[in-house]
């Protein structure tokens, strides 16, 4: 089962910098073939088809922590979408046009059915599909395909970062590059155990450090590249079996840590009135206050 708190990973950078281009750019890294709701769905299913667990118990867990990371990738690159399209239109009155300047956007989708939200689909708006899932049920295969997934993540989180310089775009694609290494080195090292082989000689794919971007220095000078965290309070305790030595990059000691990582609030995301968002007037807002303090027996 899964525990789920009001936070995010990050605290996301808040600017009057509306860039609906840049919100399509960020959609790859949702929906695209290697998006985080690739990346969690084929973790997530390993993990349910997972054979001979007793057996191989520190793969398993493995699995099952980094499955728990995704969901928070998925929900932190959704908000950095929303981020981007922030300030788009104006309200005003339909004669007017109010959502005339997003007509040329590239994904206009976002407007006309997402109410200027993130949605299940890549950078063109092709929707996410279950046949990006890959669960073979061979370990070896699948923790392979595991880490060429995360490398090619790895590849399009870099360029979308090289398309935009929207501050929150930014923010949120530098730390998945580091998170998202963190899972490259696992699984590379989880091959390692299974085979034997140094997968870890073919880090970093592509052949460029993440110290290389300024939003993701920071997270490496913090350690945060070192981290494995389990995302459950007592459960998979044998991660340390495969997670365990130095980085291949830096020689960093490697870390498990119980639980999750410190979180931050979840952006509040205001009406938007041209969008029917959320649809409510003042005065309907002030009869549902009513209507709750009178349901909670609340006094005014």
């Amino acid at each position: 089962m899964f525990k789920r708190m009001d936070e995010v990973l990050i605290e996301i950078p808040t600017v009057e910098k509306p860039d609906a281009n840049a919100a399509a750019a960020v959609q790859e890294l949702l929906g695209g073939k290697f998006g985080e709701m690739s990346t969690l769905n084929n973790y997530l299913y390993q993990s349910f088809n997972f054979r001979s667990k007793s057996k191989l118990r520190p793969f398993y867990d493995l699995i099952m922590s980094i499955t728990g990371e995704e969901l928070g990738h998925v929900e932190l690159v959704a908000h950095a979408i929303n981020k981007c399209l922030n300030g788009s239109t104006t309200a005003g009155q339909p004669d007017s046009t109010p959502l005339g300047g997003v007509k040329d956007a590239r994904l206009s989708y976002h407007f006309l059915a997402g109410a200027q939200g993130a949605m299940p689909f890549d950078s063109m708006g092709n929707p996410w599909t279950g046949a990006y899932v890959f669960n073979s049920g061979n370990l070896v295969e699948d923790l392979l395909h595991n880490f060429f997934l995360e490398c090619g993540a790895r590849t399009h989180k870099m360029k979308v970062y090289e398309m935009t310089d929207h501050p929150a775009a930014r923010a949120v694609v530098g730390y998945l590059l580091v998170r998202g290494g963190v899972h490259v080195v696992a699984y590379a090292k989880a091959l390692e155990v299974a085979t034997g082989v140094n997968v870890t000689k073919l880090v970093p794919i592509p052949s460029l450090s993440n110290k290389a971007f300024n939003e993701t220095r920071k997270y490496e000078e913090k350690g945060v590249h070192t981290k494995l965290y389990t995302y459950s309070d007592k459960d998979f305790t044998t991660i340390n079996e495969i997670w365990k030595g130095t980085h291949p990059e830096d020689g960093a000691q490697l870390e498990v840590i119980q639980g999750v990582p410190q979180g931050y609030p979840i952006p509040e995301a205001p009406g938007v009135e041209e969008e029917f968002a959320p649809g409510i007037s003042a005065e309907e807002f002030r009869q549902i206050a009513k209507r709750l303090k009178e349901a909670g027996n609340i006094a005014d």
